[in-house]
């Protein structure tokens, strides 16, 4: 089944395309995160700038779940250029701020999915802001077993050795 956005009077229309960079023009015509962008489809607005945009999610498990987005289709976390992550990353910031305040959740999860395996399931790179709350009912598992420091070694250095400058 196909997502669709909130249908919901956005706070402000989207930036004028005009004063928009070039580069994050690029859009994708099956996206329903660039139909949103080019102000095809609504959605509620929590944050606009040029290049990245805040949206209440569809899915509210707890209340102000918020997705973060660029406007720029880029597919997944490795695709993302070093100026438009850093620019990303600080509006997320801002909106995390402003959940935490308006929701008055006393913690906070940022989820961020890539590929089919990473359970990512809009091919346009994206997080969620979830407020966490006593109770709720979200969980994230995983194996917390303590690790021999020779083996984090051997990893931290397989990784070193993969970063591109």
């Amino acid at each position: 089944m196909a997502r669709r956005a909130v249908l919901h009077r956005p706070l402000a229309p989207p930036p004028d395309s005009a004063s928009i960079c070039s580069a994050t023009r690029i859009m994708n015509d099956d996206c329903i995160f660039c139909q949103i962008a080019a102000g095809k489809e609504r959605a509620s607005f929590v944050w606009e700038d040029p290049h990245v945009f805040g949206m209440m999610s569809l899915e509210q498990p707890t209340p102000c779940k918020v997705l973060m987005i660029p406007r720029q289709h880029v597919e997944s976390l490795f695709d993302l250029s070093d100026d438009l992550a850093a620019k990303f990353f600080q509006a997320t910031v801002k909106v995390a701020r402003a959940v935490r305040d308006a929701s008055g959740c006393p913690g906070l999860n940022i989820v961020q999915s890539n590929g089919k395996l990473g359970q990512q399931d809009v091919f346009h790179f994206h997080l969620h802001i979830v407020p966490r709350f006593k109770d709720d009912g979200i969980t994230l598992r995983w194996d917390n077993t303590v690790q021999e420091r020779s083996h984090l070694d051997g990893l931290a250095q397989k990784i070193r050795s993969a970063v591109k400058p």
